[in-house]
Protein backbone atom coordinates (compact mmCIF):
# COMPACT_ATOMS: atom_id res chain seq x y z
CA UNK A 1 0.00 0.00 0.00
CA UNK A 2 2.81 2.38 1.31
CA UNK A 3 4.41 1.85 -2.51
CA UNK A 4 1.09 3.03 -4.24
CA UNK A 5 0.72 5.91 -2.29
CA UNK A 6 4.21 7.56 -2.87
CA UNK A 7 3.87 6.07 -6.79
CA UNK A 8 0.88 8.41 -7.28
CA UNK A 9 2.18 11.81 -6.45
CA UNK A 10 5.54 10.80 -8.68
CA UNK A 11 2.99 10.71 -11.95
CA UNK A 12 1.27 13.46 -10.97
CA UNK A 13 4.74 15.73 -11.02
CA UNK A 14 5.83 14.06 -13.42
CA UNK A 15 2.67 15.03 -15.81
CA UNK A 16 2.89 18.48 -14.52
CA UNK A 17 7.13 18.67 -15.34
CA UNK A 18 5.73 18.12 -18.95
CA UNK A 19 3.14 20.54 -19.12
CA UNK A 20 5.23 23.28 -17.85
CA UNK A 21 7.67 22.56 -20.50
CA UNK A 22 5.19 21.88 -23.27
CA UNK A 23 4.17 25.64 -22.12
CA UNK A 24 7.45 27.32 -22.03
CA UNK A 25 9.12 25.79 -25.24
CA UNK A 26 6.78 24.38 -27.90
CA UNK A 27 4.80 27.22 -28.45
CA UNK A 28 7.75 29.04 -29.52
CA UNK A 29 8.38 27.40 -32.81
CA UNK A 30 4.83 25.91 -33.62
CA UNK A 31 2.34 28.48 -34.18
CA UNK A 32 4.61 30.17 -35.98
CA UNK A 33 5.12 27.17 -38.43
CA UNK A 34 1.26 27.09 -38.72
CA UNK A 35 0.78 30.28 -39.43
CA UNK A 36 3.50 30.72 -42.47
CA UNK A 37 2.04 27.12 -43.62
CA UNK A 38 -1.55 28.52 -43.35
CA UNK A 39 0.00 32.06 -45.13
CA UNK A 40 1.29 29.65 -47.78
CA UNK A 41 -1.78 28.51 -48.41
CA UNK A 42 -3.55 31.68 -48.74
CA UNK A 43 -0.75 32.76 -51.25
CA UNK A 44 -1.28 29.53 -53.25
CA UNK A 45 -3.09 30.23 -56.62
CA UNK A 46 -6.57 29.23 -56.35
CA UNK A 47 -6.98 27.94 -59.70
CA UNK A 48 -4.10 25.53 -61.37
CA UNK A 49 -5.15 24.33 -65.00
CA UNK A 50 -4.85 20.56 -65.80
CA UNK A 51 -5.79 21.31 -69.64
CA UNK A 52 -3.88 21.38 -72.96
CA UNK A 53 -6.07 24.47 -73.53
CA UNK A 54 -6.86 27.23 -70.85
CA UNK A 55 -8.90 30.50 -71.81
CA UNK A 56 -7.53 33.76 -71.24
CA UNK A 57 -10.08 35.86 -68.96
CA UNK A 58 -11.52 38.72 -70.90
CA UNK A 59 -9.57 37.74 -73.96
CA UNK A 60 -9.82 36.03 -77.37
CA UNK A 61 -7.19 33.83 -76.81
CA UNK A 62 -5.90 30.52 -74.77
CA UNK A 63 -2.75 29.35 -73.12
CA UNK A 64 -1.66 25.85 -74.37
CA UNK A 65 1.80 25.27 -72.06
CA UNK A 66 4.60 27.44 -69.99
CA UNK A 67 7.89 27.00 -70.12
CA UNK A 68 11.11 27.68 -68.58
CA UNK A 69 12.98 29.46 -71.06
CA UNK A 70 16.68 29.09 -70.59
CA UNK A 71 18.73 29.76 -74.04
CA UNK A 72 17.26 34.12 -74.14
CA UNK A 73 18.75 36.86 -71.94
CA UNK A 74 15.79 38.93 -70.37
CA UNK A 75 13.13 36.37 -70.62
CA UNK A 76 12.39 33.73 -68.28
CA UNK A 77 9.15 32.32 -69.21
CA UNK A 78 7.88 31.50 -72.91
CA UNK A 79 3.99 30.49 -72.69
CA UNK A 80 3.13 28.73 -75.94
CA UNK A 81 -0.66 29.75 -76.83
CA UNK A 82 -3.28 31.04 -79.65
CA UNK A 83 -4.07 34.47 -80.21
CA UNK A 84 -6.91 35.53 -82.48
CA UNK A 85 -4.54 37.78 -84.72
CA UNK A 86 -7.53 40.61 -84.88
CA UNK A 87 -8.08 40.92 -81.34
CA UNK A 88 -4.52 41.34 -79.51
CA UNK A 89 -4.39 43.46 -76.55
CA UNK A 90 -1.39 44.37 -74.10
CA UNK A 91 -0.86 41.71 -71.68
CA UNK A 92 0.75 40.98 -68.18
CA UNK A 93 2.56 38.18 -66.82
CA UNK A 94 1.59 37.34 -63.36
CA UNK A 95 3.90 35.11 -61.20
CA UNK A 96 3.59 32.80 -58.15
CA UNK A 97 7.16 33.28 -56.56
CA UNK A 98 6.66 30.17 -53.92
CA UNK A 99 6.02 32.31 -50.92
CA UNK A 100 4.80 35.71 -52.89
CA UNK A 101 3.03 36.94 -55.86
CA UNK A 102 5.26 39.01 -58.69
CA UNK A 103 3.69 42.16 -59.74
CA UNK A 104 2.26 41.90 -63.28
CA UNK A 105 5.00 42.41 -66.19
CA UNK A 106 4.52 43.49 -69.78
CA UNK A 107 4.58 40.32 -72.22
CA UNK A 108 5.49 40.26 -75.31
CA UNK A 109 3.88 38.87 -77.84
CA UNK A 110 5.46 36.63 -80.89
CA UNK A 111 2.84 35.73 -83.49
CA UNK A 112 4.16 32.79 -85.91
CA UNK A 113 4.68 33.86 -89.55
CA UNK A 114 2.75 30.45 -90.56
CA UNK A 115 -0.72 31.04 -90.13
CA UNK A 116 -2.38 30.36 -93.55
CA UNK A 117 -4.93 33.20 -93.34
CA UNK A 118 -6.94 31.28 -90.24
CA UNK A 119 -8.18 33.52 -87.71
CA UNK A 120 -6.07 31.93 -84.95
CA UNK A 121 -2.28 31.85 -84.96
CA UNK A 122 0.19 29.95 -82.88
CA UNK A 123 1.47 32.34 -80.55
CA UNK A 124 4.51 32.57 -78.06
CA UNK A 125 4.06 34.66 -75.22
CA UNK A 126 7.49 36.03 -73.57
CA UNK A 127 7.57 36.79 -69.53
CA UNK A 128 10.67 39.20 -68.22
CA UNK A 129 12.77 37.92 -65.84
CA UNK A 130 11.12 39.29 -62.30
CA UNK A 131 13.95 39.88 -59.69
CA UNK A 132 13.80 38.34 -56.41
CA UNK A 133 11.30 35.65 -57.90
CA UNK A 134 11.84 31.86 -59.08
CA UNK A 135 8.64 31.48 -60.04
CA UNK A 136 5.96 28.02 -60.13
CA UNK A 137 3.50 29.09 -61.66
CA UNK A 138 2.23 31.75 -64.33
CA UNK A 139 -1.16 33.20 -65.94
CA UNK A 140 -1.72 36.06 -68.34
CA UNK A 141 -3.71 38.88 -67.25
CA UNK A 142 -5.38 42.08 -69.28
CA UNK A 143 -4.31 43.95 -65.97
CA UNK A 144 -0.98 44.53 -64.36
CA UNK A 145 -2.64 44.31 -60.79
CA UNK A 146 -1.40 41.54 -59.37
CA UNK A 147 -4.54 40.90 -56.27
CA UNK A 148 -6.69 41.21 -59.42
CA UNK A 149 -5.13 38.30 -61.10
CA UNK A 150 -4.75 36.00 -58.18
CA UNK A 151 -7.72 34.37 -58.52
CA UNK A 152 -7.37 33.45 -62.09
CA UNK A 153 -6.39 29.83 -63.77
CA UNK A 154 -2.13 29.12 -63.62
CA UNK A 155 -0.29 27.13 -65.75
CA UNK A 156 2.33 25.05 -63.99
CA UNK A 157 5.32 26.38 -64.93
CA UNK A 158 7.85 23.41 -67.12
CA UNK A 159 11.49 22.69 -67.54
CA UNK A 160 12.43 24.74 -64.39
CA UNK A 161 15.66 22.24 -64.34
CA UNK A 162 18.11 22.61 -67.33
CA UNK A 163 19.31 18.79 -67.49
CA UNK A 164 22.16 17.53 -69.62
CA UNK A 165 21.65 14.65 -72.16
CA UNK A 166 23.38 12.70 -70.77
CA UNK A 167 20.49 12.57 -67.95
CA UNK A 168 17.66 12.51 -70.23
CA UNK A 169 14.87 10.38 -69.55
CA UNK A 170 14.49 9.82 -73.58
CA UNK A 171 16.74 9.84 -76.92
CA UNK A 172 14.22 10.00 -79.60
CA UNK A 173 10.77 10.91 -79.09
CA UNK A 174 8.28 11.23 -81.79
CA UNK A 175 5.50 13.96 -81.78
CA UNK A 176 2.21 13.26 -83.70
CA UNK A 177 -0.45 15.42 -84.76
CA UNK A 178 -3.10 15.51 -84.52
CA UNK A 179 -6.07 13.22 -84.18
CA UNK A 180 -9.41 14.13 -85.44
CA UNK A 181 -12.42 12.89 -87.56
CA UNK A 182 -12.44 9.61 -85.09
CA UNK A 183 -9.33 8.61 -86.83
CA UNK A 184 -9.27 4.45 -86.58
CA UNK A 185 -6.39 3.58 -88.72
CA UNK A 186 -5.87 0.97 -86.31
CA UNK A 187 -3.58 -2.02 -88.32
CA UNK A 188 -1.10 1.16 -90.05
CA UNK A 189 -0.83 2.75 -86.19
CA UNK A 190 0.13 -0.88 -84.87
CA UNK A 191 3.00 -1.10 -87.95
CA UNK A 192 4.06 2.29 -87.59
CA UNK A 193 4.06 2.21 -83.85
CA UNK A 194 6.33 -1.17 -83.68
CA UNK A 195 8.28 -0.12 -86.66
CA UNK A 196 9.43 3.27 -84.58
CA UNK A 197 10.52 0.63 -81.41
CA UNK A 198 12.86 -1.60 -83.71
CA UNK A 199 13.85 1.85 -85.05
CA UNK A 200 15.30 2.71 -81.13
CA UNK A 201 12.55 5.21 -80.56
CA UNK A 202 11.61 5.15 -76.92
CA UNK A 203 8.24 7.61 -77.04
CA UNK A 204 5.43 8.66 -78.72
CA UNK A 205 3.10 11.76 -78.35
CA UNK A 206 -0.32 11.76 -79.80
CA UNK A 207 -2.70 15.26 -79.37
CA UNK A 208 -5.70 13.77 -79.50
CA UNK A 209 -9.48 15.45 -80.47
CA UNK A 210 -10.91 12.54 -81.25
CA UNK A 211 -10.45 9.06 -82.56
CA UNK A 212 -12.25 5.60 -83.38
CA UNK A 213 -13.08 3.19 -80.49
CA UNK A 214 -10.31 0.45 -81.37
CA UNK A 215 -7.68 3.38 -82.00
CA UNK A 216 -8.44 4.42 -78.79
CA UNK A 217 -8.38 0.83 -77.04
CA UNK A 218 -4.67 0.81 -78.91
CA UNK A 219 -3.73 3.86 -77.94
CA UNK A 220 -4.94 2.72 -74.03
CA UNK A 221 -2.91 -0.24 -74.40
CA UNK A 222 0.55 1.48 -75.35
CA UNK A 223 -0.03 4.12 -72.74
CA UNK A 224 -0.43 1.31 -70.32
CA UNK A 225 2.81 0.42 -71.36
CA UNK A 226 4.46 3.55 -71.08
CA UNK A 227 5.65 3.79 -74.97
CA UNK A 228 2.85 6.13 -75.92
CA UNK A 229 1.30 9.39 -74.43
CA UNK A 230 -2.11 10.71 -75.09
CA UNK A 231 -2.57 14.68 -74.49
CA UNK A 232 -6.01 15.23 -74.82
CA UNK A 233 -6.50 18.09 -77.25
CA UNK A 234 -10.48 19.55 -77.22
CA UNK A 235 -9.60 22.34 -79.88
CA UNK A 236 -13.71 22.39 -80.69
CA UNK A 237 -14.89 23.41 -77.41
CA UNK A 238 -13.16 26.59 -78.07
CA UNK A 239 -13.40 27.27 -81.47
CA UNK A 240 -14.30 25.71 -85.30
CA UNK A 241 -11.04 23.87 -85.92
CA UNK A 242 -10.60 23.24 -89.89
CA UNK A 243 -9.14 20.17 -91.89
CA UNK A 244 -7.02 21.55 -94.18
CA UNK A 245 -4.58 24.46 -95.20
CA UNK A 246 -6.81 27.11 -97.14
CA UNK A 247 -9.56 28.75 -94.88
CA UNK A 248 -11.31 29.61 -98.20
CA UNK A 249 -11.18 26.08 -99.26
CA UNK A 250 -11.97 24.23 -95.87
CA UNK A 251 -13.12 27.32 -93.59
CA UNK A 252 -12.55 27.30 -89.91
CA UNK A 253 -10.93 29.35 -87.25
CA UNK A 254 -7.57 27.58 -87.42
CA UNK A 255 -5.64 25.39 -89.62
CA UNK A 256 -5.86 21.40 -88.79
CA UNK A 257 -7.25 21.36 -85.81
CA UNK A 258 -4.26 23.46 -84.05
CA UNK A 259 -1.35 21.57 -85.43
CA UNK A 260 1.51 24.06 -85.84
CA UNK A 261 0.24 24.72 -82.11
CA UNK A 262 0.54 21.22 -80.50
CA UNK A 263 3.96 20.68 -82.78
CA UNK A 264 5.32 23.61 -80.93
CA UNK A 265 4.25 23.00 -77.76
CA UNK A 266 5.81 18.92 -77.91
CA UNK A 267 9.33 20.95 -78.82
CA UNK A 268 9.06 22.31 -75.84
CA UNK A 269 7.26 19.37 -73.58
CA UNK A 270 10.44 17.56 -74.60
CA UNK A 271 13.11 19.72 -74.58
CA UNK A 272 15.01 18.70 -71.76
CA UNK A 273 13.64 15.10 -71.86
CA UNK A 274 14.70 14.10 -75.08
CA UNK A 275 17.72 14.30 -77.31
CA UNK A 276 15.73 13.98 -80.72
CA UNK A 277 12.56 14.72 -81.63
CA UNK A 278 11.06 13.64 -84.74
CA UNK A 279 7.62 15.94 -86.38
CA UNK A 280 5.73 14.03 -88.48
CA UNK A 281 2.20 12.45 -89.25
CA UNK A 282 0.90 9.40 -87.92
CA UNK A 283 0.62 7.78 -91.38
CA UNK A 284 4.77 8.75 -91.74
CA UNK A 285 7.63 6.62 -91.03
CA UNK A 286 11.02 8.48 -90.78
CA UNK A 287 13.30 5.55 -92.00
CA UNK A 288 17.01 5.19 -92.32
CA UNK A 289 17.84 3.48 -95.69
CA UNK A 290 21.58 3.20 -94.92
CA UNK A 291 21.39 2.46 -90.98
CA UNK A 292 19.69 -0.46 -88.97
CA UNK A 293 18.47 2.18 -86.91
CA UNK A 294 17.97 5.75 -86.08
CA UNK A 295 20.49 6.55 -83.15
CA UNK A 296 22.97 5.01 -85.61
CA UNK A 297 22.14 7.12 -88.29
CA UNK A 298 22.08 9.99 -86.01
CA UNK A 299 25.43 9.43 -85.08
CA UNK A 300 26.80 9.33 -88.25
CA UNK A 301 25.25 12.59 -89.49
CA UNK A 302 26.04 14.42 -86.36
CA UNK A 303 29.68 13.53 -86.81
CA UNK A 304 29.31 14.38 -90.27
CA UNK A 305 27.61 18.10 -89.74
CA UNK A 306 28.69 18.66 -86.14
CA UNK A 307 26.58 22.26 -85.92
CA UNK A 308 22.85 20.93 -87.35
CA UNK A 309 20.57 21.06 -85.02
CA UNK A 310 17.63 20.58 -87.84
CA UNK A 311 17.23 17.68 -89.87
CA UNK A 312 15.04 17.82 -93.16
CA UNK A 313 13.77 13.91 -94.33
CA UNK A 314 11.90 14.10 -97.50
CA UNK A 315 8.46 13.11 -97.51
CA UNK A 316 8.22 10.11 -100.20
CA UNK A 317 4.43 8.91 -101.20
CA UNK A 318 3.63 4.96 -101.34
CA UNK A 319 0.12 4.75 -102.91
CA UNK A 320 -1.88 2.62 -101.14
CA UNK A 321 -3.83 1.89 -104.26
CA UNK A 322 -0.95 -0.12 -105.39
CA UNK A 323 -0.55 -3.30 -103.68
CA UNK A 324 2.22 -5.79 -103.65
CA UNK A 325 1.34 -8.57 -105.77
CA UNK A 326 2.13 -12.13 -104.03
CA UNK A 327 0.16 -11.19 -101.12
CA UNK A 328 2.82 -11.91 -98.89
CA UNK A 329 1.71 -10.11 -96.02
CA UNK A 330 -2.35 -9.81 -96.36
CA UNK A 331 -2.59 -12.04 -93.58
CA UNK A 332 -5.80 -13.31 -92.77
CA UNK A 333 -5.74 -12.72 -88.69
CA UNK A 334 -5.44 -9.13 -90.04
CA UNK A 335 -8.25 -9.23 -92.28
CA UNK A 336 -10.70 -7.40 -89.76
CA UNK A 337 -8.19 -5.35 -88.31
CA UNK A 338 -9.66 -1.44 -89.98
CA UNK A 339 -6.76 0.39 -91.22
CA UNK A 340 -3.98 0.51 -94.08
CA UNK A 341 -1.55 -2.85 -94.30
CA UNK A 342 1.58 -0.80 -95.03
CA UNK A 343 3.37 -4.36 -95.82
CA UNK A 344 1.58 -4.62 -98.78
CA UNK A 345 2.53 -1.66 -100.38
CA UNK A 346 5.68 -1.02 -101.61
CA UNK A 347 5.74 1.05 -104.32
CA UNK A 348 6.98 4.34 -103.90
CA UNK A 349 6.68 7.62 -105.87
CA UNK A 350 9.36 9.28 -107.06
CA UNK A 351 9.37 12.85 -105.93
CA UNK A 352 8.48 15.60 -108.46
CA UNK A 353 11.35 17.81 -107.57
CA UNK A 354 10.25 20.25 -110.32
CA UNK A 355 7.92 21.54 -107.81
CA UNK A 356 8.27 22.69 -104.20
CA UNK A 357 8.54 18.94 -101.79
CA UNK A 358 7.87 18.77 -97.96
CA UNK A 359 9.69 17.61 -95.60
CA UNK A 360 9.56 16.51 -92.22
CA UNK A 361 12.30 16.77 -89.51
CA UNK A 362 14.43 15.05 -86.87
CA UNK A 363 15.38 17.75 -84.60
CA UNK A 364 17.33 18.83 -81.53
CA UNK A 365 14.83 20.57 -79.49
CA UNK A 366 16.87 22.91 -77.23
CA UNK A 367 18.18 24.44 -80.75
CA UNK A 368 13.98 25.51 -81.79
CA UNK A 369 12.71 28.34 -80.71
CA UNK A 370 9.51 27.96 -83.48
CA UNK A 371 8.75 25.36 -85.52
CA UNK A 372 6.15 25.07 -88.52
CA UNK A 373 5.22 21.62 -90.24
CA UNK A 374 7.98 21.21 -92.82
CA UNK A 375 10.24 23.84 -91.19
CA UNK A 376 11.61 25.50 -88.35
CA UNK A 377 10.79 29.18 -88.05
CA UNK A 378 13.44 30.04 -85.68
CA UNK A 379 16.38 27.99 -84.36
CA UNK A 380 19.81 28.17 -83.14
CA UNK A 381 22.32 26.27 -85.15
CA UNK A 382 22.50 24.76 -88.94
CA UNK A 383 19.83 22.85 -90.83
CA UNK A 384 20.82 19.96 -93.20
CA UNK A 385 18.62 17.96 -95.66
CA UNK A 386 19.56 14.48 -95.41
CA UNK A 387 20.33 12.58 -99.00
CA UNK A 388 16.62 10.34 -99.44
CA UNK A 389 19.27 7.56 -100.03
CA UNK A 390 20.07 8.01 -96.51
CA UNK A 391 16.52 8.44 -94.73
CA UNK A 392 12.98 9.12 -96.13
CA UNK A 393 9.57 8.82 -94.84
CA UNK A 394 7.96 6.19 -95.89
CA UNK A 395 4.11 7.43 -95.81
CA UNK A 396 1.66 4.83 -97.34
CA UNK A 397 -1.69 7.33 -98.72
CA UNK A 398 -3.44 8.32 -101.38
CA UNK A 399 -0.95 8.80 -104.36
CA UNK A 400 -0.15 12.72 -104.86
CA UNK A 401 0.82 11.35 -108.52
CA UNK A 402 -2.12 9.45 -109.27
CA UNK A 403 -1.56 8.94 -113.03
CA UNK A 404 1.51 7.10 -112.27
CA UNK A 405 1.49 3.33 -113.37
CA UNK A 406 3.19 0.94 -111.18
CA UNK A 407 5.82 0.66 -113.51
CA UNK A 408 6.35 3.98 -112.92
CA UNK A 409 6.59 3.69 -108.96
CA UNK A 410 9.96 2.28 -107.44
CA UNK A 411 9.43 -1.10 -105.48
CA UNK A 412 10.81 -0.65 -102.05
CA UNK A 413 10.57 -2.90 -99.19
CA UNK A 414 12.72 -1.44 -96.54
CA UNK A 415 10.10 -2.76 -94.13
CA UNK A 416 10.32 -6.07 -94.85
CA UNK A 417 13.73 -5.63 -93.64
CA UNK A 418 12.25 -5.81 -90.23
CA UNK A 419 10.12 -8.63 -90.93
CA UNK A 420 11.18 -11.09 -88.60
CA UNK A 421 10.48 -8.61 -85.54
CA UNK A 422 7.59 -6.62 -86.94
CA UNK A 423 5.46 -9.05 -87.53
CA UNK A 424 4.88 -10.77 -84.21
CA UNK A 425 5.24 -7.73 -82.37
CA UNK A 426 2.83 -6.16 -84.50
CA UNK A 427 0.52 -9.22 -83.23
CA UNK A 428 1.21 -9.25 -79.64
CA UNK A 429 0.63 -5.40 -79.78
CA UNK A 430 -3.37 -6.06 -81.32
CA UNK A 431 -3.33 -9.27 -79.20
CA UNK A 432 -2.78 -7.34 -75.55
CA UNK A 433 -5.30 -4.81 -76.85
CA UNK A 434 -8.51 -6.98 -77.77
CA UNK A 435 -7.96 -6.36 -81.35
CA UNK A 436 -6.69 -9.47 -83.10
CA UNK A 437 -9.84 -12.03 -83.38
CA UNK A 438 -9.18 -15.54 -81.79
CA UNK A 439 -8.91 -18.31 -83.98
CA UNK A 440 -7.69 -16.60 -86.61
CA UNK A 441 -3.98 -16.57 -86.25
CA UNK A 442 -1.90 -18.91 -88.30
Amino acid sequence: MMVKRLAFPLLIASALAFMVYAIFTLPRSQPGNHQDHQDHLHLYPHHISDQSITPINDTKHFMVGAYKEHRLEGSSIRIISIFRRDSVQPLYCVFYCGTHWANGMKAEVQMHSDHFGFRFVTTDVLCPNVPGCNPSHVTLATQADTGLAQNQTFLRIQNLVKREEEKFQFNFTVCWSNLFADYNNVLQVTQTLEMYKLLGVQHVVVYNTSCGSDLDRLLQSYTQEGFVEVVPWPIGKYMNPSRGWQPSEHGGDIHYYGQLTTLNDCVYRHMYQSRYVLLNDIDEIIAPYQHQTLPQMMDVLQRQNPKAEVFLIENHIFPKSQFEPSGRFELPRWRNVPGINIMAHIYREEPDYRISHPFKMIVRPRAVEQTSVHSVLRNFGQTVKVPPNVCHIIHVRVPLRGGLTKKELHEDKRVWDYERQLVPNVDKALEKAGLLIEGRKE
